[in-house]
Parts: C-alpha cells; sequence; structure tokens
C-alpha cells in the first residue's frame, strides 16, 4: 500500500520534469524553467518534512493500562 511519503517521492521527479519540460514548452529559457520546477519540488519536500511529518508511533492509554493490570502482583514473602 502506497502512504504519502511514497507519493512524495514519486511527486519530486515528476514535478522537475513535467513543470520544467511544461515551461520549456511554452518559450521560457532552461535556466529559467528548472529552477521555477525545483520551487515546487521543494515546496513537497517542505511539506512533507515540516507540515506532514513523520513520528514515532505512541502507544494508546488504553494499551499502557491494560498491561499494567495484567502484570501480577508480586508480595515480598
Amino acid at each position: 500500500m502506497t502512504g504519502y511519503y511514497d507519493v512524495v517521492l514519486g511527486l519530486i521527479p515528476l514535478a522537475m520534469a513535467g513543470i520544467t519540460g511544461s515551461l520549456f514548452a511554452a518559450g521560457f529559457e532552461l535556466t529559467t524553467a528548472i529552477p521555477m520546477a525545483s520551487v515546487v519540488a521543494v515546496g513537497l519536500i517542505g511539506h512533507a518534512m515540516f507540515v506532514r511529518a513523520p513520528v514515532d508511533p505512541t502507544p494508546t492509554d488504553a494499551g499502557t493500562q491494560r498491561n499494567a493490570q495484567s502484570e501480577p502482583i508480586q508480595t515480598a514473602d
């Protein structure tokens, strides 16, 4: 199953090639089209890193309560 970050990794070269090609076909020079396309690619990378940052999964409260209740109490006999 493809996740968000897989889609972002696919969109980075697609944005670079597609936008550069479209701008070049529209009459822009390559020295202008490539930096303009890279702004979109950097925006995708920035969104993936900072807006929707990857985080470690945290245990749920229900799971920690269940583990605490299932441990037997040991006496000092």
